[in-house]
């Protein structure tokens, strides 16, 4: 099996943009003479499924506030988030191993590498889950694409659980969100059940000892290895910058929802409800107890086709005289009411 590691230039690219679309590009370009392994673990990403409402599914302020993106897939299932506590395994085998849809089979080796460090009460459960004394340390994916199963698993070595926290807790006041909603589970870390002696493993010490464990060699050195090519990375720049980094693809992909906000501000109380799609300020009314000089109509009629994002509505409100419609209101304090 070969291995296939996100090195570009000798250098580790951890970007968690780029890791989604590096698995893209890899299952769909990347054809061997067998299968191909794939692991990595990145800086802090949400990962929104396919059929996601992403601003139902996490609390934006947080990630803006801790550099935290949002990633859509093109596969179903719920939001997750993913950083440098984890190891991900992704793998490309040829359909008639008859692996496809049988977790107990993919998951075995694993246990038996997690149990070769150290860990004890390791067992798959439910449908795809792994869990360390009844609580969940990774959850796995299938699917076939091109003649081969596509799939993969993660490895929780840390948690992290006020970023998990507050990352997937979005405000849900008067959101009725018409995407898939993300079930939270029960979770622990691997490393407190690992060997004594790797009790202070580093993330990248321990997606190494998995890679040995799985292809049952002494060295990473001893792996059979892809580089990927110049030419490689300049189609996953492309892959990200079309997609995986592109808003658009990120948030105007959600499904349409509404909303419904109300705060007291400068101005007095200000309620507004939007109706959002595609990412954007569909419709819009206002209503409140401010003293203004013009119609109100011609606000929400000016914020419609505006994306819900923090610098386009101020780019927008900041094209109108708010104090005109509403009294003493800067674009800030409306902004932040629509996103609060």
């Amino acid at each position: 099996m070969y291995l296939i590691e996100p090195f570009r230039n000798g250098k580790y690219v951890d970007d968690g943009a780029y890791a989604l679309a590096m698995q893209v590009y890899v299952n769909e370009n990347i054809f061997l003479d067998e299968g191909i392994i794939f692991p990595y673990y990145c800086q802090p990403k949400i990962e929104i499924g396919r059929f996601q409402n992403a601003r139902a599914e996490v609390n934006q302020d947080y990630l803006d506030e801790n550099g935290i993106i949002v990633v859509r897939r093109d596969t179903g299932g719920g939001a997750v988030l993913v950083d440098e506590g984890a190891v991900n395994v992704c793998f490309l085998i040829p359909e008639d191993s008859r692996i496809y849809g049988d977790y107990k089979k993919m998951y075995a080796p694993v246990i038996q590498a997690l149990k070769n460090l150290g860990v004890k009460n390791v067992e798959q459960s439910g449908r795809n889950d792994l869990l360390i004394d009844g609580k969940k340390v990774s959850g796995a994916a299938m699917t076939k694409s091109n003649g081969r199963v596509y799939g993969g698993f993660s490895l929780l070595l840390d948690i992290h659980p006020e970023r998990m926290l507050e990352s997937l807790n979005p405000n849900q006041k008067k959101i009725e969100s018409k995407g898939i909603k993300s079930v939270r589970s029960r979770v622990t870390s691997i490393r407190e059940h690992l060997k004594p002696e790797l009790q202070n493993v580093t993330t990248d010490e321990f997606k190494d000892l998995i890679i040995k464990e799985l292809l049952n060699i002494q060295s990473v050195d001893e792996a059979k290895r892809y580089e990927l090519t110049d030419e490689d990375w300049q189609k996953i720049d492309e892959l990200v910058e079309k997609k995986y980094k592109n808003w658009d693809w990120n948030y105007g992909n959600s499904p349409n929802y509404s909303y419904q906000r109300d705060g007291r501000t400068t101005a007095g109380t200000i309620d507004i409800s939007l109706e959002i799609v595609e990412g954007r300020i569909d419709k819009c009314q206002i209503y409140g107890d401010f003293f203004g000089q013009g119609q109100i109509d011609d606000v929400s009629a000016h914020l419609i086709g505006t994306k819900v994002k923090r610098e386009d509505l101020l780019e927008r409100l900041a094209e109108i005289d708010l104090n005109y419609y509403f009294g003493n209101l800067s674009k800030e304090e409306l902004t932040d009411l629509i996103l609060s």
